[in-house]
């Protein structure tokens, strides 16, 4: 396999796996406020994020970094298309980061509850974007014989992007859900349960729409498999949720997000961005690729690092294993 290739394989994980991860921690930032009751239930919600909300957030640096490295064409175009969405992602997650940060630091009720209001909006609306985003790359955009974007804002909002936009943002509230259920106690462990079951039908009847009409537009044999996993997944993490299998639905909500975006670069390669005006100004694996000696390079580094990032971000998760709930919430102290 070429280098280029390997490369979209590895940024597509790369992206499969801050999804997985980053998608459940704004699942849990929109449930301060669908599920906790009072000021004692947002900081188990927070508290079950609080360890590793940042480690998550990695591999969103590092897939935009191997992308600027390895298909600068790509990164070009992407962030110059997409500048106001992808700014506004940006300035939800400082905020989001701040909002984590400061929420504590001060006693008065309305300084604690704006910067939960924060946490919220800046969950819910990254969650909400990356699927506008993702579905506007599958579907394609106008990119013009210099291979720039030549389009405006308003034609990212288009159906199949909103669609694919409340996909996501309905699947990491399911996922933060579950997520919830599992790690903790008590009658917040159980409004958790069944607050995933409502959500999670939801998700599947949004879930399937947009993965059929993928299916439609571009897929093949191989999406077609990755689209019957995902859905089998979705269906069966509802199913163990139902039977109070906290561990088994959570896994499974992953599953179904790692199907899900696997399908999405799945009908998109060989194309990185599609053009809608002619297919022969697409941005593709070879058009928008660095050069062979700067990817022997990356996949040097890559091999050397990858292992160090996955084993600390393992024992990270290893170490706060433990259920809590509002039991374990100390009296603040300032």
């Amino acid at each position: 396999m070429e280098l280029h290739n390997v490369w979209f394989v590895l940024i597509a994980v790369l992206w499969i796996g801050y999804f997985f991860l980053e998608g459940f921690d704004f699942g849990v930032g929109i449930l301060t406020r669908l599920l906790a009751r009072d000021r004692t239930e947002k900081r188990v919600l927070i508290n079950t994020i609080g360890p590793v909300w940042d480690g998550n957030e990695v591999w969103l640096l590092t897939a935009g970094g191997a992308t600027f490295a390895a298909f600068p064409e790509w990164y070009a175009t992407l962030f110059s298309g997409f500048y106001l969405p992808l700014l506004l992602i940006l300035i939800c997650l400082i905020v989001r980061g701040v909002a984590f940060e400061y929420r504590a630091k001060r006693p008065e009720e309305n300084w604690q509850r704006n910067w939960e209001t924060a946490i919220f909006w800046t969950s819910l609306i990254p969650a909400f974007l990356w699927g506008v985003a993702f579905g506007n790359i599958v579907r394609g955009v106008k990119i013009d014989a210099d291979f720039e974007y030549v389009g405006d804002f308003w034609d990212l909002l288009n159906p199949y992007a909103l669609l694919g936009g409340l996909v996501t943002l309905t699947l990491f509230t399911f996922h933060g859900t579950v997520f919830t259920a599992l790690k903790t106690v008590g009658e917040i462990r159980e409004r958790a349960r069944k607050l995933a079951l409502r959500v999670g039908l939801v998700t599947a009847v949004l879930a399937l729409a947009f993965l059929l009409w993928t299916q439609a537009d571009n897929g093949d044999g191989t999406s077609l498999v990755a689209l019957a996993v995902a859905v089998a997944a979705l269906v069966t993490a509802l199913l163990a949720n139902q039977a109070g299998r906290e561990g088994w639905s959570f896994a499974l909500s992953g599953v179904t997000i790692v199907a899900a975006v696997a399908m999405l670069f799945l009908t998109l390669f060989p194309n990185v961005m599609p053009s809608t005006l002619d297919a022969d100004w697409s941005l593709t694996v070879t058009n928008a690729s660095s050069s062979p000696y700067t990817l022997k390079i990356m996949t040097w580094l890559a091999v050397i690092a990858t292992p160090m990032v996955l084993l600390y971000q393992g024992w990270t998760y290893w170490v706060f294993r433990k259920r809590i709930g509002t039991q374990h919430i100390a009296d603040p102290v300032h």
